[in-house]
C-alpha cells in the first residue's frame, strides 16, 4: 500500500519574495559589518539608510501589493490633519493569496523592526548617539511600514468575511432554489405516473366489462 504524498505550497512569487528580503538583510548586514571594521561614519550613515529607504519603498509599494494584496499610503487633508489610505484586493482574491508568501512578508517585517530594536539598545547602552541616529531611522521606516499594513490588514479581513457571508448565502440559496426544483420534478412524474395508471386501469375494465354492464373507476 503506497503512503500518501503531502504536496507542500511553493511560493508564488519567488522574485518579489527575493527582493522583499534583499534590502532588510542588506541593510542590517551592512550596518553590522560595517560598525566593526569602518570608521567613517558617513559612509555608514548614508549606505545604511539608502538600503532601508529602499526596503520601505519596496515593501510598501511591490511585496506588500504582490505577497498580500494590501496597500497603503499617508495624506495631508485641507486641514492639514495625517490621514491613513488603504487599498486591498477584492475578498475572494485575498483568500486565494499564497500562504507562504504572506507568511514570508509579514514575519521579516517583525524581525527586521526587532534586530532594529536589539541594535538600538546596543547602541543606546554603548552610548553612541551617532549609530543611534543610523538605527533610528532605519526603525522607524520598518516600524512604519508594520503599523500601516496592520491597519491595511484589519480592513481587508472585513471584506474577507464579508465575501465569505455573500459566498454561503449564494451556496445556500442555490441549494434551495435545486432542491425545489427536484420536489417539483418529483411530483410531477408521480402525478403524471398516477394519471398513466388510472387511463390504462379505465382502458382495461372497460375492454372487459361486460355488455349492459356500467362500471364505475374510482380514483383513490
Amino acid at each position: 500500500m503506497r503512503s500518501g504524498l503531502v504536496v507542500s505550497e511553493n511560493y508564488a512569487n519567488p522574485k518579489t519574495c527575493f527582493f522583499h528580503v534583499l534590502f532588510k538583510a542588506g541593510a542590517l548586514a551592512f550596518y553590522i559589518l560595517s560598525a566593526l571594521f569602518v570608521n567613517n561614519f558617513v559612509i555608514i550613515f548614508v549606505i545604511t539608510v539608502l538600503l532601508a529607504a529602499l526596503d520601505f519603498w519596496v515593501v510598501k509599494n511591490v511585496s506588500g501589493r504582490i505577497l498580500v494584496g494590501l496597500r497603503w499610503w499617508n495624506e495631508i487633508d485641507n486641514e492639514g490633519n495625517s490621514v491613513w489610505k488603504f487599498e486591498c484586493l477584492d475578498g475572494e482574491s485575498l483568500a486565494r493569496m499564497n500562504k507562504k508568501d504572506s507568511w514570508l512578508f509579514w514575519w521579516t517585517l517583525y524581525l527586521t523592526a526587532a534586530a532594529w530594536i536589539i541594535l538600538a539598545i546596543f547602541s543606546l547602552i554603548r552610548l553612541h548617539a551617532d549609530y543611534l541616529l543610523v538605527v533610528g531611522v532605519c526603525m522607524s521606516l520598518s516600524i512604519a511600514n508594520i503599523v500601516g499594513f496592520t491597519k491595511c490588514n484589519k480592513d481587508a479581513k472585513k471584506n474577507i468575511g464579508d465575501w465569505t457571508r455573500t459566498a454561503l448565502l449564494s451556496s445556500g440559496v442555490r441549494v434551495q432554489n435545486w432542491l425545489r426544483g427536484r420536489s417539483e420534478h418529483a411530483v410531477t412524474r408521480m402525478v403524471g405516473e398516477k394519471s398513466t395508471w388510472l387511463e390504462a386501469k379505465r382502458q382495461f375494465l372497460a375492454a372487459n366489462a361486460a355488455p349492459g354492464n356500467t362500471l364505475h373507476v374510482h380514483d383513490f
